[in-house]
């Protein structure tokens, strides 16, 4: 709020341009006029990131009770009261189903539902839990949900052993029929965040690649101009930080689409050669769709299950899924440990993005709940026990800094059903769930 004029920016207020529209960061200003500072309601947000193909188990699993934070969660150290870690677990339903041990256990993992068994079109698994934090938030977002990746998005074909590409390259399902395609490439979530609506920009592709090549910062000047006007020196600070950050993703962008590295025709426009720089863009991009509201609900896979990615930047030449049958040889233990470090430390700096975007009376981290793991533990035999897996952020008031013990083979739905919970999300029971767990115990 204005408090020398008793007026307020609502929170759907819009900078507009030529074909384009950005949204906002949460403002004093968007205080209701004369009313007490905490009496707008805190949106709370909900991302998933996840990681293929299983873990070193025994460089993840500290060796006692509490948390600590052995070799692969060691980025993750400088944030400890931000993290809970969540043992015990698993993923019931995969033992269940038939196919793929790849397939069928992504397949079911943020559903609790047993996937049918099909390389065709008929797939069926479950609505997934974030889809129904999406559907509960669909008409106060402009993006009811993001869905991203780093990897291969067809949902077509036998991607494992008889099993479809719609349960190895996808999380999200809609609903039992409707898997949610991952966008890949972040120039095309850069423009359904902030492009506009408007049909003829849709069928001109080529006039959209041409209007991008200037900023939308630079088309929504004027609008941008006006609105600071009345602003108090705090909401002016904070949206130069947004400002700033929209800014730097389309560097980016305008970077990878340029790189001279990038072999003609190898990646689509916009894809970073590097994988690092790929990721982190893909991650500022949600951050900044939670900070302006734009959406409330994410996953991210930083690479689709049976990923066969090499990391040659950090001394693995070797296609990730094939190390992980590993049949105890060390050096492709070492190899796949060298990975799991490698995911976490670039999640690493989401968390960090995060805790260090101001929303409202805390930060996004402060107000968000952000899932890391995988539907795998040990990779060598396609175990679904013992998941590894970790909450960020302090949604709905979770203290962080602690390991939460759950009772072994406990489904890991009883976990979802706690995080919507806390999100706002009240459901009486889902997928396989059993109960729920206490997160703050």
């Amino acid at each position: 709020m204005n408090f020398v004029t008793g007026k307020s920016v609502s929170r759907r207020t819009l900078l507009r341009g030529a074909g384009v529209v950005i949204g906002l960061p949460f403002l004093d200003a968007m205080q209701p006029a004369l009313a007490a500072p905490r009496a707008t309601k805190q949106a709370r947000r909900l991302a998933v990131v996840y990681v293929p193909n299983g873990m070193t188990m025994k460089d993840w699993t500290p060796a006692g009770e509490g948390l600590e934070f052995n070799r692969i969660l060691k980025p993750l150290e400088k944030y400890r009261e931000d993290i809970t870690l969540v043992s015990g677990l698993s993923n019931l339903v995969s033992d269940k189903a038939k196919g793929g041990a790849h397939a069928k256990a992504s397949g079911s993992f943020l559903s609790g539902a047993i996937p049918k068994y099909t390389a065709g079109a008929d797939v069926h698994a479950g609505t997934t839990f974030d889809q129904l934090a999406a559907q509960q938030f669909a008409a106060e977002t402009r993006v009811s949900s993001l869905q991203l990746g780093c990897e291969d998005s067809r949902m077509i074909g036998n991607c494992d052993t008889g099993s479809s590409c719609a349960y190895t390259n996808t999380l999200s399902w809609k609903n039992p029929d409707t898997p949610m395609a991952v966008e890949v490439n972040p120039r095309s979530v850069f423009e359904r965040l902030f492009g506009t609506m408007d049909p003829s920009l849709d069928d001109a592709t080529r006039a959209r690649r041409a209007l991008y090549k200037n900023s939308i910062l630079d088309l929504t000047r004027e609008s941008t101009q006006a609105m600071v006007k009345g602003l108090g020196s705090l909401d002016k600070r904070k949206l130069d930080e947004y400002l700033t950050a929209i800014r730097e993703v389309e560097t980016g962008i305008a970077k990878a689409e340029n790189d001279p590295q990038l072999p003609t025709g190898e990646k689509p426009s916009g894809i970073p050669f590097s994988y690092a720089a790929y990721v982190k863009l893909m991650f500022d991009l949600q951050a900044i769709a939670f900070q302006a509201d734009l959406t409330r609900v994410s996953t991210m896979m930083l690479g689709r299950e049976g990923s066969v990615r090499t990391y040659p930047e950090i001394g693995v030449p070797d296609p990730h899924h094939p190390l992980t049958h590993h049949r105890g040889h060390p050096d492709f233990i070492e190899k796949v440990a060298k990975i799991n470090c490698f995911h976490v430390e670039l999640f690493s700096h989401f968390v960090a993005k995060l805790k260090n975007t101001q929303d409202g009376d805390g930060s996004l981290l402060d107000h968000s709940l952000v899932l890391y793991g995988g539907a795998l533990s040990e990779g060598n035999g396609h175990s679904v026990h013992d998941l590894p897996l970790l909450l960020a952020g302090h949604a709905g008031g979770l203290r962080g800094g602690r390991r939460v013990m759950a009772p072994l083979q406990s489904p890991a739905t009883n976990l979802f059903l706690s995080m919507l919970d806390r999100i706002g999300v009240e459901k009486e029971s889902f997928g396989d769930s059993t109960g729920r767990i206490d997160l703050n115990a």
